[in-house]
């Protein structure tokens, strides 16, 4: 797609590229590449401008493996790159994505973008529906423009080539498209928009999505130390299958099965530590690791314990009791007490003794 972007090069650039794009430019942006869908980088100190060479490779050392996220949910860059610096009167703020309320594309747009985008005024940001059989029109841009105030001068560059992008959205799979900020460059009598920062996200379940062919590893979501020793569980006999939600929750949900599952994840939103599924009858042993795994990781930010399933055809609710409050007990007794409300709602095979 021909869409303008500045110069740029990738973290494995020579120092005499990086000096070459130092002199025609002046100075030039270093920022981390992030295969998760990520924001927030500029608030979080990690693109850099630089205008000499041991400060763009100093940048290179900071951010080529740094982190962006909160509490232990990070997401680590896998790379960093160097673009050229672009003076603009104005930074614009761009995206096409679905609503997932009416499940419908949308696109937002603001000529006062840039890392002050949440906090701006309902009146210098605008909000509009793409019908997806007539697509992104030039109209819909320009009267978006001048709504929010944009300068006169600027919105036909901007309206010649945004819609390309709804043509990127459209044919290759995607899920979201944001640029942020798009910055506009004066070449002789032209101002001339270029796309100095993109947040892709794809929809993988759509085939389009594989057009453009990226590997599979983009794809793979960082597993944490929790999810990981919980996954070396995985055995023929009973499931131990887990996503953390947000460690610093307040439930430990011990699910089981994906009824429960998906009821349980739904209704507690962000108190859940995790969500999951530990149906299938597991055996004592499993159901002990499991519940070691977790207490170790989670339990001293959690005040309930959670242990929730429907009516079990063939688990043993004694075996999986016996487990959890075995690896409770064992936890205690090397950590300390903890303070803990117990709420449980099972049914199935020896569920008097359990």
């Amino acid at each position: 797609m021909d869409f303008p972007h500045p110069e740029f090069l990738t973290g494995g650039a020579t120092n005499g590229e990086i000096r070459d794009l130092l002199a025609r430019y002046g100075k030039i942006v270093a920022k981390p590449v992030f295969y998760s869908a990520v924001g927030k980088k500029g608030k979080a100190g990690l693109v850099r401008v630089v205008d000499n060479l041991p400060d763009a490779l100093a940048a290179k050392r900071d951010l080529y493996f740094t982190s962006l996220g909160e509490g232990r949910r990070k997401v680590q860059a896998n790379g960093v790159t160097f673009e050229a610096f672009i003076p603009s009167e104005i930074e614009v703020y761009f995206s096409i994505t679905e609503s997932t309320r009416l499940r419908r594309p949308q696109f937002t747009i603001s000529p006062w973008g840039g890392v002050e985008i949440e906090s701006l005024e309902q009146d210098r940001i605008h909000t509009g529906w793409i019908d997806p059989f007539i697509g992104l029109k030039s109209f819909d841009l320009t009267n978006a423009l001048r709504d929010t105030g944009c300068p006169p001068r600027f919105i036909s560059p901007l309206v010649q080539h945004l819609p390309k992008l709804w043509d990127l959205y459209d044919s290759y799979g995607l899920s979201t498209i944001e640029i942020n900020p798009l910055r506009i460059r004066r070449e002789g009598g032209r101002y001339i928009p270029l796309a100095c920062d993109i947040k892709a996200a794809f929809d993988q379940d759509n085939p389009a999505s594989r057009r453009i062919g990226l590997p599979e590893t983009i794809f793979q979501t960082d597993i944490s130390a929790f999810e990981q020793e919980i996954n070396m569980l995985r055995t023929y006999q009973g499931q131990s299958d887990v996503l953390e939600l947000n460690p610093d929750g307040s439930i430990l949900p011990f699910m089981f099965g994906g009824g429960a599952n998906s009821a349980a994840t739904e209704t507690l939103g962000q108190r859940a530590i995790f969500a999951s599924d530990f149906g299938g009858n597991p055996p004592y042993e499993k159901m002990y690791e499991i519940a070691r795994i977790s207490f170790r990781h989670h339990l001293e930010s959690a005040n309930v314990l959670l242990l929730i399933g429907g009516k079990a055809n063939n688990t043993d609710i004694y075996v999986t009791f016996r487990g959890i409050f075995d690896a409770l007990r064992d936890h205690m007794t090397e950590h300390g007490h903890h303070p803990l409300y117990v709420v449980v709602g099972r049914g199935g095979p020896n569920l008097v003794s359990g």
